[in-house]
């Protein structure tokens, strides 16, 4: 694969390539390739993090009801943005100014649950609920949905006296609650008052996972790299104090992108240079591979992403071995938004919806990374390889595949951040305190 020049000055992520190359060339020779690159990143200070290519940092008011934090989030093409609260006082600071970061996939999550809650036919005494909500919110925990409704009065479904909902659900003979709905579960749901309603900063026990952890432009490129990679956060704002607001976000793709433009310069040859296998990469191994067969319900699909706790899945044949194709738990929301497209969402197919999918982002001259196609690598390409496929098709993750194009693993944006830098030993000392789980790997 050709590598662009990364030895011109073209963008400003090459800029920032030249100066990471200037501190590489003056570290102490005992040192290791990787201490060298964990003390050069720990130099650099966020502030010379390039900016967001939009020139306005997109923020979702706390009292935007789900419909309108979604049309946003596509609108712009984002996968999250920091949630404000409307009730906080002018001069409130940072820290109070803002409740977390909602994410898609989050607001995804939710709406799969209240789908099963509607299909179920499941009703909650609004008090216990708006209970529950306020505990988790302390807590900072999701609230399950076995006996609530995530905090929310299910009296905004319409229900009959004996708790059914109106023409929605029948009981088996078991007893059990089971949906026939006719048509579109997500039709259904996104036209009822609770969809209609329901505001951002009702579900916030749910995007809790997601907390406002600001960096400031005082923190390191160090700090930055690792809460993006073993801390798994998905994008950092970057907050400036001195106007109490987000002046940057800094995600994962663009860490990728700054690595893009970094080819061809010695500090980035001496790393991407290795092969996969060198790195210990995919970390996954082909029997832990969440994967979905193209006969297989695409809410299926949805609700393994939900349950497996991953973005998205490769779409596999009858072997269950070969990839046809990629989905995301971002495309659900051409169920949210265009739920015409797939008007039995419970029947169609996985192999169905990318293909409809497919055909309507061509007829609309859209942009759909997900819906590319499968994108794959061998254990012996290169990271530098990796970078620049990620980069360039501007997608997550990438499988790994062996000689005859069986599945052996993916990789993510996470894992090759992570395998740039590591953690010194108590480097955050007791920062994440209450802040957000630490991965079984930490050494804090």
């Amino acid at each position: 694969m050709d590598s662009p020049p990364g030895s011109a000055k073209s963008s400003p992520e090459a800029e920032l390539g030249h100066r990471l190359e200037d501190l590489w060339d003056i570290q102490e020779p005992q040192l290791s390739p990787t201490e060298k690159l964990n003390s050069c990143f720990e130099s650099i200070l966020v502030a010379a993090f390039p900016p967001a290519p939009s020139s306005e940092v997109v923020e979702i008011p706390s009292d935007s009801t789900l419909a309108s934090a979604i049309q946003i989030l596509s609108k712009h093409k984002i996968m999250s943005a920091p949630v404000r609260d409307v009730e906080a006082p002018e001069n409130a600071s940072w820290i109070d100014r803002y409740i977390g970061i909602v994410e898609f996939a989050g607001i995804a999550v939710w709406i799969l649950h209240q789908s099963e809650v509607v299909a179920s036919g499941m009703k909650a005494s609004s008090a216990a609920t708006r209970d529950a909500n306020k505990l988790a919110a302390k807590l900072g925990t999701v609230v399950t949905l076995e006996r609530t409704t995530s905090g929310l009065d299910s009296s905004a479904i319409p229900v009959e006296a004996n708790g059914e909902i109106k023409d929605k659900v029948h009981s088996t003979g078991s007893g059990t609650a089971e949906a026939t709905i006719a048509g579109n579960i997500f039709e259904v749901f996104t036209s009822s008052d609770l969809y209609k309603i329901t505001k951002v900063s009702d579900i916030s026990g749910s995007f809790r996972r997601a907390p406002f952890l600001a960096l400031q432009k005082s923190d390191s490129f160090l700090t930055m790299l690792l809460l993006l990679s073993k801390y798994k956060m998905k994008s950092l704002p970057v907050v400036d104090l001195g106007e109490e607001k987000i002046d940057n976000i800094i995600t994962q793709s663009a860490i990728i992108h700054m690595l893009a433009e970094c080819v061809g310069l010695h500090w980035f040859e001496n790393w991407g240079t290795k092969k996969l296998f060198e790195l210990g990469l995919p970390i996954m191994m082909p029997k832990k591979l969440v994967k979905v067969r193209e006969d297989e319900p695409v809410l299926n699909a949805f609700q393994l992403m939900r349950n497996k706790g991953v973005g998205g899945l490769p779409v596999v044949d009858g072997s269950g071995r070969k990839a046809i194709g990629t989905i995301s738990i971002r495309d659900i929301h051409y169920l949210l938004t265009q739920p015409a497209l797939c008007d039995k969402s419970r029947s169609i197919t996985t192999k169905d919806f990318i293909i409809k999918i497919k055909a309507y982002v061509e007829e609309q001259q859209e942009v759909s990374s997900t819906m590319n196609n499968v994108v794959t690598c061998k254990r012996d390409d290169t990271v530098k390889d990796i970078i620049l496929s990620l980069d360039t098709e501007k997608i997550q993750r990438i499988y790994v595949v062996d000689q005859d194009e069986n599945l052996e693993g993916v990789i993510t944006l996470r894992d090759i951040i992570s395998r740039l830098v590591h953690e010194p030993h108590g480097y955050f000392g007791d920062f994440f305190d209450g802040v957000v789980p630490l991965p079984q790997s930490s050494r804090v």
